[in-house]
């Protein structure tokens, strides 16, 4: 009897992409037997070929993710990722002014935080050299999931063979391994298979929605010595205001840029080779023939794919105590926010949070408690983020427009400087920009919406007490003194009034 009470659970895991390898790694030191399928071959394989069909996309590594990492106690395994990265201190901004180029940097954090560019194969193979060293954790590579009972926790999986089609048996079906679990994490990205088989049992609420843009891989190369072309230390952005140009710095010492324009743009570049390196030159100056030659422009532009953009919400994010989707599969975000990646890994630091808090992890209990008890960690973790990744969502959509206009408007630059002075001078009030609470901490993103709103709010109000006070300062010196100031006198002790009015206001606050 005490062998069944205290026999292991076996988790399958389809996916081997960041975030599934993280999930495994989780349950494996939870004493799990855990099995990982993934379509692909092996990832770190430089000839297999990534599902977005490109070969080296940069991520931005921060707060979420690295937290979620050492949540992992594999303490190697993150100080070895991070060894690996480039930290981007914040936005360096490209324009043309008169003819001539200029930069304007723009730091993230008032305290001089930074987020962390990784290249995504040296993360993934972190991860999986981490795995394979890992007594109770089986790698599978080349399964397609094909179909799964949630309610008989079985799954089947299709053997593939590289560059060969799946030969059908006599009954003219392809040939398929039967696989039982006790429960499934679903980590197979935008076009999750396990997401699909997940929505025959459990009623889903989903919505997808590409947007109008395209999204194509570019490389500006190392200088002639080997170096930086420019600071390797920013991401840098060329706005455009229907598309951009931006630049992530990578291990090599060259950059991984992407341009993000409308459909109707990418057909306009591609008609002719000369519109694709005009159209540079008029909205990324800098850019063509600085950084990449027009014969490289055309090339890459020619060779690599153009492709769209998804974003998706879905709830709920599991079925009873038989799977759990995470990662893109249950909410592919657009990349302008930079938190794909950390809200997966994230995903499963509350979700094995929410797993060890009920009790599934409990040997003493019986295996019935214990799918009793992971049903109510998933649906736990459902409820909270479900609201979480709905608000990613919707910032991340948010920010593409901040990107391609707002880091250039004297009304954005204002809020952020107010901002930055109340988190560094009056650092008890809790203030933050958005950006610093969404990077640089692990507060709910919902709960950043809500904060963001309230310090909108105050803002809001400091700004029409100021332009009352401005105006009621003017009319007061008026009406007492009407002939007895010069414009410029006027203007002094106007100042000298607001400015008392609001060392009062901060200081009420300050100690309030």
């Amino acid at each position: 009897m005490a062998d069944t009470v205290r026999k292991k659970q076996k988790l399958v895991v389809v996916g081997a992409g960041p975030v599934g390898s993280l999930a495994a790694l989780y349950a494996a030191a939870r004493g799990d037997e855990v099995e990982i399928y993934e379509l692909r071959g092996d990832l770190r394989d430089p000839s297999t070929v990534p599902l977005n069909f490109t070969k080296s996309i940069n991520l931005a590594l921060s707060e979420r993710g690295i937290t979620a990492m050492r949540h992992s106690n594999r303490e190697d395994l993150i100080n070895n990722v991070l060894r690996g990265t480039i930290p981007m201190h914040g936005r360096m901004i490209h324009g043309r002014d008169r003819g001539q180029l200029w930069e304007a940097a723009q730091a993230y954090d008032v305290h001089g935080r930074a987020i962390n560019a990784v290249d995504r194969s040296t993360l993934n193979n972190a991860l999986l050299d981490e795995l394979e060293c890992t007594p109770n954790v089986k790698l599978f590579f080349n399964h397609k999931l094909t179909g799964a009972d949630f309610n008989a926790r079985k799954a089947w999986f299709e053997r593939r063979v590289p560059g060969e089609a799946p030969l059908p048996n006599s009954a003219n079906r392809v040939p398929e391994i039967e696989v039982d679990f006790d429960f499934m994490i679903g980590a197979d990205g935008a076009h999750s298979a396990a997401r699909y088989h997940m929505m025959k049992f459990a009623r889903v609420d989903y919505q997808q929605e590409y947007i109008d843009t395209l999204w194509c891989e570019f490389r500006i190369p190392p200088t002639e010595d080997g170096d930086f072309r420019i600071s390797p230390n920013h991401l840098h952005i060329w706005p455009g205001g229907e598309f951009m140009f931006i630049a992530l710095p990578s291990a090599d010492k060259s950059f991984t840029c992407t341009l993000f324009a409308p459909a109707a743009h990418y057909k306009h570049l591609g008609s002719s080779p000369q519109n694709l390196v005009e159209s540079f030159k008029d909205h990324f100056p800098g850019v063509c023939p600085e950084l990449i030659s027009p014969g490289d422009l055309q090339e890459q532009f020619a060779t690599n794919p153009h492709l769209p953009l998804i974003s998706l919400k879905c709830k709920p994010h599991h079925y009873n105590s038989s799977i759990v989707i995470v990662g893109d599969a249950a909410h592919a975000v657009l990349p302008f926010y930079g938190q794909g990646l950390n809200a997966g890994l994230e995903d499963i630091r509350v979700l094995f949070e929410f797993l060890d808090k009920h009790g599934s992890y409990n040997l003493d209990a019986s295996p019935d408690a214990r799918r009793e008890a992971r049903a109510k960690a998933f649906q736990a973790y459902t409820d909270q983020r479900c609201a979480d990744t709905h608000a990613i969502n919707d910032l991340s959509k948010q920010n593409y427009l901040e990107m391609r206009w707002g880091v250039k408007t004297p009304l954005y630059k204002l809020r952020k400087s107010v901002e930055e002075a109340l988190d560094r001078y009056v650092p008890r009030l809790g203030w933050q920009t958005q950006y610093s609470r969404v990077s640089f901490s692990n507060q709910r993103y919902s709960e950043v919406i809500q904060s963001a709103r309230w310090q909108g709010r105050i803002l809001g109000l400091g700004l029409a007490t100021t332009l009352i006070s401005t105006v009621g300062v003017i009319a007061y010196v008026f009406w007492k003194k009407p002939r007895q100031h010069s414009p410029g006198g006027l203007l002094r002790y106007s100042w000298r009034r607001l400015s008392s009015i609001w060392v009062s206001m901060f200081r009420t606050i300050a100690y309030a």
